[in-house]
């Protein structure tokens, strides 16, 4: 009855502020506190009573009393700080100001004609004289939240002396003492106190809110500095180092499975995880140091302005991190609770499952990004493997979900960024005995197999938004191929068909880019063949088998007639081979374009039709159990001659450029695209649409290439490198093993960073819309001969005609002399076979390094905050809010 008593006086007290027609006096005391004394009104119940509509007339038809209320919750926390927040009482009035701050702040912040209130000292109206140098509410509320956090007996427990007579003076404490968590730079662990995690949340959320300034700011003035964070990671704020420290140990020392009791979640409350979440979301937006810079951006992954650290003290204290302990600790932080979705057990739903795997992801990367000491730290034990596991299950889960495409991004971001560094490469070989729960062939191999395997998945069944990854999932193959001892037949499978899909004549001919993904998978069989060709025989078989794909590439028509007949067959042949199996799987695409310029759709469906066209014989993606019967299989391996110098299997396949080509063996991974997921009520989805552009990458050539031979000799020196910017009109290199000369990405640089886009359903559910493309539509590629000469003379085929010009006979004798059926005595011949002297010299080894730009740190910051956003439903911060850093559609 009291609890309902309680919130009928806050409903009415929030009713007389709304009707109020005239400016209600600051200095009304017995007005002002019944907002936040004698009553203990639930955050869920605060957001309920106070509804969005009431705020906005307040701010709208009466701002004078709005900004009272502020400053004058602000100022009771203040006072509370003054008093040491004593009394339980106390305690309760701070926990009242926060919950109605928190709900009050986004709304302040969508209006830009309140941007610069709490940078005043007073509020605008009060009968109050502003003093010359007195501090800015925010600074006043910051300090007083900072202070909160570090109060003992109401958010730490106090060591020195106890009760509300011998409390130590807030103002005064040294803060260090009280560090929340063991961990990085602190040995003791404090004794656990569940209030207490539930009060460091809800300050911890009320800081976040006031972060959020940023949501309310478009996309182009999205890197003007949050002066919300710039204080508080400056030296003016005085618990700094212990707060980074305390939020850094909560998120690492964070173990959602404990002792494994099963069903322990459902039994007991775990009030640590919300606050691990926050501590998580605070640490990644504080990090965010583009956002604290005065200039433009100049984020890099490799060089940072110096003023821009020093003048965000938690990227300083991160980067300053190097004690070996320090890494592990937080590695294997991260790590375990990266795994943690993957945890399977016998007793279903047994086990505690964490959704933040997607801050955890963008948390991974600003560590690499700050502190490149961690980063070698992970990639010199096989420990890297523990963060590739989950970010590839992540991948392969989200590959068909256009709300989770941010999500792909940010792996293979990660991926990306490792795959510039050699022990990554070496790393892979080690063997893959994980039970993952994953979609894909059940093999035996390395961890490098399952990366060409979950590539392959994403690449043939991903939707089409995933295009403009496609290069860069083949930069990280080719980063990594020249360390790969021994690839498995279903990996090796698997890159083949990829080449035979994207090397049909007219999938190249239908986009001026469309020939950089055969430059790239060329690369990577060369890259095997010169440096690691002794224990890939299985890669060495399947290229024999699959020669006429190669021989097709060296004999592309260049000229208009023969250009022309191959798009006009792709019109019924890809028609033929999808069927209207790729008609029916379009549904629901939109047709958005791609920042390469040319139809996103139409060059989706291009490469769509290309896997399905890819020739009789190739293996299906999806079908797992034929190609695993391919790959394994005893039967009869008839060969015979063709054109004089290749072979194929009896009964033989269809070329590349035959458009007749069958699709009945292409199963499940050309179904299409799959139609954007409708969310149901209570979800909550949002994905980035445009990929973020790789503005540069940066390619470094091995000083020496013999030196590379073997992943277990040193590198060498490096030769400085090429920086090869996206969209610029580099030609590819000439040397052999030549790639293009787009770096990693097939698209263009974007002047302004592209929004979040997602729609909003009513209560709560939002899903993914697309947002309209304005500017010039670009007229259909027509594709010339002297083009296809420009590129196709560069194609680097030497390497593996000189293989086929050697094993092949080699081959072909066997059979015949021994009167061969079973594929293993091949293997077995292969296995032993040298080309040592009969190869073209070895190539210099191509390593691209991601760098960032402009354009993909804005593109994080919309994805951080994105998830932030979605992540926070209970309460609903920012729900039904004008955001403007991404858009928002009602549905």
């Amino acid at each position: 009855m009291g609890n309902t008593d309680t919130k009928l006086n806050f409903r009415k007290a929030i009713v007389q502020l709304t009707s109020k027609s005239q400016p209600i006096d600051a200095s009304d005391d017995a007005f002002w506190e019944q907002f936040w004394c004698e009553h203990n009104t639930p955050v869920q119940d605060v957001f309920a009573l106070v509804p969005a509509n009431e705020i906005r007339k307040v701010r709208d038809v009466m701002p004078t009393n709005l900004a009272t209320l502020c400053y004058k919750a602000t100022e009771r926390m203040v006072r509370a700080v003054d008093n040491s927040c004593r009394t339980q009482g106390e305690q309760q009035t701070v926990l009242n100001c926060v919950r109605l701050l928190t709900r009050i702040l986004p709304y302040v912040f969508e209006d830009v004609q309140w941007k610069d209130f709490f940078w005043s000292s007073l509020p605008s109206g009060s009968n109050e004289k502003e003093e010359p140098g007195s501090v800015p509410l925010a600074q006043s509320l910051l300090n007083a939240i900072c202070d909160l956090l570090f109060c003992p007996d109401f958010t730490v427990v106090g060591y020195r002396k106890s009760g509300p007579e011998k409390a130590e003076e807030l103002n005064s404490i040294d803060s260090c003492e009280y560090i929340w968590e063991a961990g990085v730079g602190f040995a003791q662990s404090p004794p656990r106190n569940g209030n207490m995690d539930s009060r460091r949340t809800e300050l911890l959320k009320l800081l976040l809110t006031c972060f959020s300034e940023t949501m309310y700011r478009p996309p182009t003035a999205s890197d003007e500095p949050n002066r919300w964070i710039v204080h508080f990671t400056s030296a003016d704020n005085r618990h700094a180092l212990p707060l980074f420290t305390s939020l850094l140990n909560t998120v690492c020392a964070y173990d959602p499975v404990g002792i494994g009791v099963p069903y322990n979640h459902l039994l007991f409350t775990d009030t640590l995880e919300p606050l691990v979440e926050v501590c998580l979301q605070i640490l990644i937006v504080t990090l965010d140091h583009d956002i604290t810079s005065n200039g433009p951006a100049q984020s890099s992954a490799y060089i940072h302005d110096d003023s821009t650290i020093a003048d965000n003290l938690f990227i300083n204290y991160l980067s300053r991190i190097h004690r070996d302990d320090d890494f592990q600790f937080i590695l294997k932080g991260v790590t375990r609770l990266l795994n943690n979705p993957l945890v399977q057990s016998y007793l279903p739903n047994s086990t505690k499952r964490l959704h933040c795997h997607q801050e955890l992801l963008v948390f991974f990367w600003k560590i690499c990004d700050y502190n490149k000491k961690f980063l070698y730290f992970v990639l010199k034990s096989s420990d890297v493997l523990d963060i590739l596991v989950p970010i590839l299950y992540h991948l392969n889960d989200s590959r068909a979900d256009q709300s989770r495409v941010g999500l792909m991004h940010i792996g293979v971001f990660i991926l990306l960024l490792l795959s510039g560094e050699r022990n990554f490469g070496v790393r892979l070989n080690k063997p893959y005995t994980a039970t993952v729960p994953m979609d894909i062939p059940v093999f035996t191999g390395t961890h490098a197999d399952l990366l060409i395997t979950v590539f392959h998945k994403i690449i043939a069944t991903g939707h089409q938004r995933l295009q403009p990854l496609f290069d860069c999932l083949l930069t990280i193959l080719v980063n990594v191929s020249p360390y790969l001892k021994t690839l498995s037949m279903v990996a090796s499978i698997k890159l083949l068909h990829l080449l035979e899909a994207f090397s049909t004549p007219w999938f190249l001919y239908s986009a001026p880019s469309n020939h950089h993904l055969v430059f790239f998978l060329l690369e990577i069989f060369n890259n095997i063949i010169q440096y690691q060709f002794d224990g890939n025989s299985n890669l060495v078989y399947t290229i024999i088998r699959k020669r006429q794909v190669f021989h097709a590439l060296a004999n592309l028509p260049t000229d208009a007639a023969g250009i022309a007949r191959c798009l006009s067959n792709r019109k019924g042949g890809a028609a033929g081979a999808g069927g209207g199996r790729m008609v029916g799987s379009s549904q629901g695409s939109s047709g958005s374009r791609s920042l390469a310029g040319h139809d996103d759709a139409a060059d989706y469906q291009q490469r769509k039709a290309a896997l399905t066209a890819s020739g009789a014989g190739s293996v299906g993606a999806g079908d797992e159990s034929e190609e695993d019967r391919i790959a394994t299989r005893t039967g009869r391996l008839g060969l015979r001659e063709t054109d004089g110098v290749g072979v194929r299997e009896d009964g033989g396949g269809t070329p590349t450029g035959d458009e007749d080509a069958r699709s009945d063996i292409v199963e499940e991974s050309m179904e299409g695209s799959h139609p954007a997921q409708e969310a149901e009520p209570g979800t909550l989805k949002a994905t980035l649409l445009d990929t973020p552009n790789l503005a540069q990458i940066t390619e470094r050539e091995s000083a020496h290439p013999a030196d590379l031979a073997s992943p277990t000799s040193p590198d060498g020196g490096e030769a400085p490198g090429k920086t090869i910017t996206a969209g610029s009109d580099e030609e590819e290199p000439e040397a052999n093993g030549a790639t293009t000369g787009k770096g990693a990405s097939n698209s263009s640089p974007s002047k302004t960073p592209s929004p979040l886009r997602r729609a909003v359903a009513q209560r709560g559910s939002l899903r993914v819309t697309p947002a309209p493309v304005h500017g010039n539509q670009v007229k259909q590629w027509q594709p010339s001969p002297e083009w296809v000469q420009s590129w196709r003379s560069k194609l680097p085929l030497q390497t593996i005609m000189r293989l086929l010009q050697v094993l092949v006979p080699q081959v072909e004798k066997i059979c015949i002399d021994k009167g061969l059926t079973d594929e293993s005595e091949i293997l077995k011949f292969l296995q032993h076979g040298t080309l040592v002297g009969l190869l073209p010299v070895p190539h210099p080894i191509l390593i691209r390094k991601y760098q960032a730009n402009g354009g993909t740190t804005a593109w994080f910051r919309t994805y951080m905050w994105g998830v932030i956003y979605l992540r926070n439903v209970d309460p609903a911060v920012w729900y039904d809010t004008e955001v403007k850093l991404f858009e928002i559609q009602r549905v």
